[in-house]
């Protein structure tokens, strides 16, 4: 990042938007062009394919991006559940840890589909920090007492949904993603997302098992939660909650299952592969030509740390 250079590589990313008038980019101006710069380490063309699929994911699912804000009752339930967490402390990189822990999902409540916008609205908030653009996310799934009947609702379609989200639409960056305590179905549900990993993603996701000083290894326990077998007090779920809402996180005159319940299954049920799909080309065939191929992926194995 050249100060000198900013407004130019900015202007640049800027120039390309005229190559996807299918595309309606909502927000051009400099400070949310340059999260995506920050994002592709300033490659100009990996930049704008970032910022033209951030807003054809938000064009192609309207539905998910309806209310979206964290009073709506389905993210608001998420978020209160602990979907995602955060960490008080930074890591010994500068990076904002996330936390999941899976079995707490009261699938009566809220859907799939609702953790996945709770998640990218907690992005949205976050990413706002430059320090974060820079640095970057780790995040850390418990799946201690995740139910079989619970990951069979992670369908292959859903799980599409969430990696085009989270990997190939948002401009944030991930130094590190941590499985803990997970059983063995989730180590079969890798087959199943594999081939939309990215080499990159694939080489910073790590199966501890529960080992958990593998993990300690990679993130001190010095800023982990006990859960974690760190030193710190067990994590307060509600803790990025009261954060968002702020007084209106014990207002729940708000929540009706089935008013929201509905609309979000009727989501998760047309997502279909076919519907999944995305196009190819992000911008115009003479820009494509110009575009660095090194992203092509490869069937890498996971590393496991079990």
């Amino acid at each position: 990042e050249n100060p000198d250079t900013l407004h130019q590589d900015i202007q640049e990313v800027r120039d390309m938007v005229i190559t996807r008038p299918d595309i309606g980019f909502l927000r051009t101006d400099d400070a949310f062009i340059l999260r995506f710069l920050r994002a592709r380490k300033f490659q100009h063309f990996e930049a704008f394919r970032l910022l033209a699929q951030y807003f054809e994911y938000r064009q192609q699912n309207l539905d998910m991006f309806k209310s979206f804000k964290a009073t709506d009752p389905g993210i608001k339930q998420a978020l209160k559940d602990g979907f995602p967490g955060g960490l008080a402390n930074l890591d010994h990189y500068g990076r904002k840890i996330l936390v999941l822990f899976a079995a707490n999902w009261d699938q009566s409540r809220y859907t799939l589909v609702d953790i996945l916008r709770a998640i990218l609205l907690s992005l949205e908030a976050m990413i706002e920090d430059p320090e974060l653009q820079v640095n970057g996310f780790v995040l850390i799934i418990d799946w201690s007492n995740f139910t079989f009947k619970q990951a069979s609702k992670l369908t292959p379609s859903m799980l599409r949904l969430a990696i085009e989200g989270l990997q190939d639409s948002f401009p944030a960056r991930f130094g590190g993603i941590h499985f803990v305590n997970q059983p063995w179905y989730i180590h079969a549900l890798y087959t199943v997302i594999r081939p939309f990993l990215k080499e990159k993603t694939r080489k910073r996701i790590f199966l501890h098992g529960n080992n958990l000083n593998s993990l300690h290894q990679l993130i001190h326990p010095e800023i982990l939660p006990s859960e974690f077998g760190g030193m710190l007090p067990p994590y307060d779920m509600g803790t990025w909650a009261r954060t968002l809402l702020d007084h209106e996180y014990d207002d729940d005159s708000e929540c009706n299952v089935d008013s929201y319940n509905a609309p979000a299954k009727d989501i998760e049920k047309d997502l279909s592969p076919k519907s999944m799909k995305r196009s190819q080309s992000v911008v115009d065939p003479g820009v494509l030509k110009r575009m660095d191929k090194s992203e092509e992926e490869n069937m890498q194995p996971l590393l496991s740390l079990d």
